[in-house]
């Protein structure tokens, strides 16, 4: 029941702090993750539920993204959760989850040594691809002013929203560490795939 009490506080507390957010990294994909999380923790059978949790909620709070260092999540998830009389124990996994859960463009090598941080990984993950991740992805290329195609800088794949697909959101799928997270995602990749063909389908005018 404490643990209960925790989770439900820090939604609280999550959902605060991201209420005015735009870029697709709001509350309502905070909380998407966390239930993912859930339910891939229900079907491995696997994992601390409280860590899985805590982490999935603050997993974007101060993130890289918007110019925070690792050192100032620490800080700001340490006094979160200070308050709740957590373990250093627990705390300090729920950081080291975060602190090295992103995709970095690609740049982060770090293997999630935890099922923990495995679990949340492969949940924030799911949120980026599918149907929902199309929807995030054109949001987050709008705050970051970029166009939605330019088939004239085809070479930088990151130059638009449609060079974030084949730049991240295709190589999602592979990177999965659970069963029930390669599961789910392979009905959300190919949704993506034929997305983008319906879309360069329709950009040429045929149809």
């Amino acid at each position: 029941m404490r643990n209960e009490i925790i989770i439900e506080d820090v939604k609280h507390i999550v959902a605060e702090k991201l209420r005015n957010e735009a870029t697709g990294h709001d509350w309502w994909h905070t909380l998407r993750v966390y239930n993912t999380s859930m339910d891939i923790a229900a079907a491995e059978g696997k994992g601390d539920r409280l860590i899985i949790g805590l982490a999935a909620l603050l997993h974007d709070v101060a993130d890289h993204k918007f110019g925070y260092t690792d050192a100032d999540r620490e800080a700001i998830i340490t006094d979160i959760l200070t308050p709740f009389e957590l373990s250093d124990s627990v705390i300090e996994q729920v950081i080291y989850i975060v602190n090295n859960l992103s995709f970095k463009q690609g740049k982060n090598k770090h293997v999630l040594e935890t099922i923990e941080g495995r679990i949340v990984q492969d949940a924030d993950r799911l949120d980026a691809i599918g149907a929902i991740g199309i929807a995030r992805a054109f949001a987050y290329g709008g705050h970051k002013d970029r166009p939605l195609y330019d088939p004239e800088h085809s070479e930088d794949p990151d130059s638009d929203t449609i060079g974030h697909f084949h730049e991240k959101l295709l190589l999602l799928k592979d990177g999965m560490h659970t069963e029930a997270g390669k599961q789910k995602a392979v009905a959300r990749h190919t949704r993506m795939e034929q997305f983008l063909k319906d879309f360069h389908s329709e950009w040429d005018g045929h149809q």
